[in-house]
């Protein structure tokens, strides 16, 4: 039996001004995990922040569940877990602090699921210290926490080996190989090459 389809996108046409990305792009998305293989320049941060609704398409229909972007925003974009790595929101914050915002946002949060995320992902030294003194990978690790807690029917992770050590690396191919085989949730993560570590349903190849 086929997964069910999560996400939907349907004839998407995005580009910036001197670049066009995507035309006439058309996903079904299924549960389990998808990857987003592609060069540099060749749109997966793009097209992580276009299914998160941070980007507005040219045209096109974006849904997660039926729930439809263009009819639906504030709905559609609680379906999402996204993170920008590289962006300084959250700096002010404490690691549990960070979490808390996560918990507030998805009804599905799994608080019991902390500790050993924050084990796992060697985070319990950094635990109360607030993001902007951590390392980059060290706040990726909190963010990555976020994903695998939050319960969010679609969770997007942007490179999330990026400025790991081997330990974390591991942790996350086996976090993502458990959630590869349940129904509800998308976990669609963007690598320059796809780690033979991790199960995956289906690649989205966006070319070198």
């Amino acid at each position: 039996m086929s997964a069910p389809s999560i996400v939907q996108a349907s004839q998407l046409h995005f580009q910036y001004p001197d670049h066009p990305l995507f035309d006439d792009l058309n996903l079904s998305i299924p549960a389990g995990v998808t990857f987003v293989r592609g060069g540099d320049g060749r749109g997966k941060t793009s097209l992580l922040k276009l299914l998160a609704g941070e980007l507005q398409a040219r045209s096109g229909q974006l849904a997660i569940n039926g729930i439809r972007l263009d009819q639906q925003p504030t709905l559609y974009r609680q379906q999402v877990y996204y993170v920008d790595p590289r962006t300084e929101e959250f700096d002010q914050l404490s690691v549990p602090e960070y979490l808390a915002t996560v918990q507030a946002k998805f009804a599905g949060f799994d608080a019991a699921r902390v500790p050993a995320l924050l084990e796992g992902l060697s985070l319990l030294p950094h635990v109360e210290k607030k993001l902007f003194m951590l390392s980059t990978g060290s706040k990726r690790k909190v963010y990555l926490a976020g994903a695998f807690a939050a319960g969010a029917a679609v969770n997007l992770l942007d490179d999330p080996f990026a400025g790991l050590d081997r330990s974390a690396i591991h942790f996350v191919c086996d976090t993502l190989n458990a959630f590869a085989g349940q129904s509800t949730q998308a976990w669609i993560a963007s690598f320059y090459e796809v780690p033979e570590q991790i199960t995956a349903l289906a690649t989205i190849d966006l070319g070198d």
